[in-house]
């Protein structure tokens, strides 16, 4: 049984975007015009070039603001604030996930490559507010994007999370690898499971309360 797998685990560690809400909502979707929409400000260039770079920063260091950041010396507060500036009205309140995160024994936390404002805010239009112990954003990672170690190695730290008794859920599965190889259990959230299957993916599922109230 998939609970016996999980019978070890004190510490759940959850993404937000597109995890902890379903994709359909394409809350990222508004953030990415934003973010494509700095970029181009900041560095004074075409939307299409901008839009270019924004996909190329993300793919090579893992956040568009970490590229920004390494490359041109963005400040990442203000960058922040304004692409998390957008409209949650497409997310519903769901209590048959409140209700499964709840009833999972230990702590439950949630870590963003956003703000930790900004999750506050997706946790409060979802009905899941005040059912974690700790919310995490990139500035408690000090500014390292998940998949970089670093960006695990300091919120894990500052936590005081066992990574052999932790499991991680998540939508992107390069953000999977490092948790897997410190010794988390490994969970992908997502509509589809990854094809060809990846060795530090453990499990997959479309259905995140579903799969929690198995565990429980």
């Amino acid at each position: 049984m998939v609970a016996d797998q999980f019978s070890h685990v004190k510490t759940w560690v959850f993404d937000l975007d597109n995890t902890l809400y379903p994709p359909e909502a394409a809350l990222f979707a508004q953030i990415e015009v934003k973010m494509t929409d700095w970029v181009a400000r900041e560095l004074k260039v075409t939307a299409e070039e901008a839009n270019r770079l924004r996909h190329e920063y993300w793919r090579d260091y893992g956040t568009t603001l970490s590229g920004m950041m390494v490359k041109h010396g963005t400040d990442p507060l203000p960058y922040l604030s304004y692409v998390h500036d957008i409209d949650f009205s497409g997310l519903t309140r769901d209590a048959e996930l409140k209700a499964a995160i709840t009833a999972l024994p230990g702590r439950k936390i949630v870590y963003t490559n956003g703000s930790a404002p900004y999750a506050e805010r997706v946790l409060e239009a979802r009905g899941l507010t005040g059912i974690f112990n700790a919310v995490y954003g990139i500035e408690h990672a000090e500014f390292h994007p998940k998949p970089q170690p670093q960006a695990f190695d300091t919120v894990l730290g500052r936590d005081g999370i066992a990574p052999e008794v932790a499991a991680m859920f998540e939508d992107d599965p390069r953000n999977l690898e490092v948790p897997h190889r410190l010794g988390m259990k490994t969970v992908h959230v997502a509509p589809a499971p990854l094809d060809p299957p990846a060795p530090h993916i453990q499990h997959h599922t479309c259905d995140l309360a579903k799969f929690l109230r198995a565990l429980t």
